[in-house]
């Protein structure tokens, strides 16, 4: 590995480090706000001071004693006695410290003030983690029944290192000195989630964690509780009791006070601000451009590891979008970690090291935002003064790049900004206006005054009349117009207003132009194309009218059931789509002149005036030819043969012919590729076997077999299309099967109810069905 890639790589974890830090940093502010204000709250109410005042007091004391604020802010709390509560009523003082006694009392919120402010004194002497171990131990002892007190601060990998501890024997602290990353390692688990953890149930708890307990059930609970990213905090009792409400805000608490003690051993001193820092940045503050001073960071072997902004210009801003007094204090590879070991970088160091100024090629530096990449190019100037360097930069492209943007900008939006000085009378076009106008920048921009005069007559008036408003009262206007551009129109819009002067007099005009052609033409032909909508609705309403009289003519509803040779006879057609498609179903039930019965039900395939057209040749062919003698099969095959010679030689159509005898209650049949009739006798339904029979319109040598059987008083057949038995998605036999036990399920119910079983869902066809029923015996 090249030492370019070293550097980079040390770099990057100095960043991670850095950053862990600074998280810890805000967890504690964030932990100790609440505490801070109320610390605040107490001084004002006993000193009568303002709120800022309280936090000066407050910090003033903190440097003074050399102790952070937040364990001020516990002595403080600890100190104060209450003289009346918020009511007015006296308060006592808080109890004098008990001796240790088992089980303790919950501490009220007095007692933990001043359990606090003690600890915080203690705290002040505590020099390591070990010693604060100890310090806890003493001062929780009598109030949460603690036994034993332990630090783990966390290690990279995810283990654990035991770095304070009271309580424990020395064999057993070694034991649990350093700890894997393991499943059921209750601290580590804290620290991952960033919640106290309490562990009040021993027998449930051995089966969930590991823990440390020697000998065998010495510690019955304990909790765990996270003082920073790394620490964590436990708390191991005899007792089996569990934690109270009290006790365990107060261990928050105490958890929260280690935070800041920790951190106040732990943290290295902020370098302040240099001397030289000092004398420069009030020159700074007076030039122009983007200039910064930088401190170098220097390792403990004197390597330069990171740079430190002191001193900046009012106008300089950064990729981030930093400016100024902003930038100071930041570090320049937490803010801009790509430059480590980048020529930038070798450039800082050579200057620093003694060498002639820095001045690098103009660079590309990429930087995400917000989730958004931003990339900017700059050029780097960078030059020694005293310890430190003093850096200036430029940025080549803003003035360009928002040019380009713009530019991008009225392409895609195909418009084009403009300028009128009614002052001076210049007037400023982009490119794009030229473009849209048809106009040869040599010619020049139009005045405002002039505009109207490249439009078509017709709109010349309106936009004239908009622009003269415009300069009169500074009304603004937005007014369509057109233009001819060589043998094309164009729809264009025209946007601007005013500017005026202290007196209302419009001085200067600002807008745009775009080109709505397209979204014109495109409006244009919706309206062509609605048009033509509403012409072919037009004719198909026609037909629908037409072949829907056509339809009631030709074939006549009974509207209650008729008697045929002792036959009750019911008829039901229900068309696919009310009022949109005329279908091609048909039935017949007609008297023979021998005393039979004819009953026809057919399907003509496809919708409309042609399907109906067809219903009604088939119709009465079918009833003419059976009349004059002709045998059901003979029927069926002449009507195969006019089918194939009919004007429509496409046409087909299925269809089941039935002659009866009453005499003999004799049932003849015959189909032509028609669903077979559904027999119901006996509280059983049947599906006749259908004789041979191709559809009509398919075969010009087709053959066709007649069945014949003997009805019985009781017996019901329906005679029906396939619309009543077809669903999407659904096998025939399925809807066959359905029918049969809706007609069960019916029993002597009229023929609706056997409808609105069957036709409950989604209905593509036309339905028509003959509902064919024998009396019982004694039945009319």
């Amino acid at each position: 590995m090249d030492t370019g890639a070293v550097a980079e790589l040390a770099a990057l974890a100095k960043i991670v480090s850095r950053q862990r830090a600074e998280l810890d940093r805000l967890r504690e502010s964030v932990a100790t706000s609440a505490v801070v204000e109320r610390a605040k709250g107490a001084l004002m109410a006993t000193t009568g001071c303002s709120p800022d005042a309280a936090h000066e007091a407050l910090l003033h004391r903190a440097e003074a004693g050399n102790r952070t604020l937040l364990e001020e802010c516990w002595l403080t709390l600890g100190a104060l006695t209450p003289t009346a509560s918020a009511a007015g009523v006296p308060v006592t003082e808080p109890p004098a410290r008990a001796v240790a006694r088992k089980p303790a009392a919950p501490p009220g919120t007095a007692e933990v003030a001043e359990i606090l402010g003690r600890l915080g004194k203690a705290l002040l002497h505590v020099g390591s983690p070990q010693e604060l171990a100890g310090t806890l131990l003493d001062h929780l002892a009598s109030r949460v029944d603690a036994d034993a007190v332990l630090l783990y601060r966390r290690l990279p990998g995810d283990g654990l290192e035991l770095v304070g501890h009271a309580g424990l024997d020395t064999t057993l602290a070694a034991q649990w000195h350093q700890v894997p990353p393991l499943k059921g390692i209750a601290p580590l688990e804290v620290l991952k989630a960033g919640d106290p953890l309490w562990l009040e149930h021993f027998t449930e708890d051995r089966e969930a964690f590991q823990l440390i307990d020697e000998p065998p059930g010495r510690w019955l609970t304990r909790a765990w509780l996270p003082v920073s990213t790394d620490l964590v905090l436990g708390v191991l009792r005899r007792p089996a009791a569990a934690f109270g409400r009290a006790d365990r805000e107060l261990l928050q608490s105490v958890a929260r006070l280690c935070a800041g003690r920790l951190g106040a051993l732990d943290a290295p001193a902020e370098p302040a601000a240099s001397g030289l820092a000092q004398a420069v940045q009030p020159v700074l503050d007076a030039l122009p451009g983007a200039t910064v001073l930088l401190t170098p960071l220097r390792t403990a072997a004197g390597e330069v590891e990171d740079y430190r902004i002191e001193a900046a210009t009012p106008g300089a801003v950064d990729i981030l979008g930093r400016t100024g007094r902003e930038l100071i204090g930041s570090h320049i590879l937490e803010s801009y970690p790509s430059v480590a070991g980048e020529s930038l970088w070798q450039g800082y160091l050579k200057t620093l090291g003694g060498g002639e100024p820095y001045e690098g090629e103009p660079f590309v530096y990429e930087e995400i935002v917000a989730g958004v990449t931003v990339t900017a190019t700059y050029s780097v100037r960078a030059a020694r003064l005293g310890d430190g360097l003093l850096v200036t930069w430029l940025r080549h492209d803003t003035e360009e790049r928002q040019e380009q943007r713009l530019a991008e900008l009225q392409r895609l939006g195909n418009l084009g900004w403009a300028n009128w000085n009614l002052v001076t009378r210049q007037v400023n076009w982009s490119s794009q206006v030229y473009t849209i106008l048809g106009r040869d920048p040599g010619r020049g921009a139009v005045p405002l005054d002039l505009l109207p005069d490249l439009v078509l007559p017709e709109d010349a008036h309106a936009l004239a009349r908009a622009v003269s408003e415009l300069a009169r009262t500074g009304r603004s206007f937005d007014v369509p117009f057109r233009i001819r551009t060589g043998n094309a129109v164009r729809h264009l819009r025209a946007v601007a207003e005013a500017v005026s002067a202290a007196d209302g007099t419009v001085v200067e005009v600002h807008g745009f132009v775009q080109d709505l052609t397209a979204q014109r033409s495109a409006e244009l032909a919706l309206v062509d194309s609605e048009r033509a909508i509403l012409v072919q609705r037009g004719v198909l309403d026609a037909e629908r009218a037409l072949a829907a009289r056509l339809q009631h003519a030709l074939l006549p509803l009974p509207s209650n059931p008729v008697r045929l040779h002792g036959l009750r006879v019911e008829v039901a057609y229900l068309p696919a789509q009310a009022g949109v498609h005329v279908g091609g179903d048909w039935f017949s039930a007609i008297e023979l002149p021998d005393e039979a019965a004819l009953f026809v039900v057919g399907d003509v395939a496809g919708h409309g005036v042609d399907a109906v057209a067809t219903m009604a040749q088939l119709r009465f062919t079918a009833k003419g030819m059976v009349s004059t003698g002709s045998s059901l099969t003979g029927a069926l095959a002449r009507l195969n043969f006019l089918l194939l010679h009919s004007r429509d030689a496409q046409s087909t159509a299925t269809l089941v012919l039935a002659r009866y005898d009453p005499a003999e209650r004799r049932l003849a049949w015959a189909q032509a590729g028609h669903p077979p009739p559904l027999l119901v006798r006996g509280g059983r339904a049947y599906r006749l076997d259908r004789p041979a029979g191709m559809l009509l319109g398919a075969s010009a040598e087709p053959v066709y077999e007649s069945a014949e059987f003997q009805l019985e008083p009781g017996d019901r057949l329906l005679l029906y299309t396939d619309g009543l038995v077809e669903r999407p998605g659904e096998d025939i036999e399925a809807g066959l099967d359905r029918l049969a036990a809706a007609a069960l399920a019916a029993g002597p119910a009229s023929l609706d109810a056997l409808l609105a079983a069957m036709l409950a869902g989604e209905r593509r066809d036309d339905v028509c069905v003959l509902d064919i029923r024998v009396p019982a015996e004694g039945e009319e």
